[in-house]
């Protein structure tokens, strides 16, 4: 167990180091579809269209594993 959450803490970091990085380059809330609000000052985003493709890329690797 202790091995499991280990692995998930180290996987959560590098991915938080990472996807900055990565969001440069795949446009990751950018495609129709994907909502962004400024309210006060701040920006919210809510990429539908987004999560859906990477939930379907997902999935295929999913399948083919």
């Amino acid at each position: 167990m202790l091995k499991w959450i280990l692995t998930l803490v180290i996987a959560i970091f590098l991915l938080g180091i990472v996807a900055p990085h990565l969001a440069r380059f795949i446009r990751f809330g950018k495609l129709p579809g994907d909502m962004a609000f400024r309210f006060r000052g701040r920006t919210y985003s809510f990429p539908f269209a987004s999560v859906i493709i990477f939930s379907l890329l997902l999935w295929l690797v999913s399948r083919l594993i």
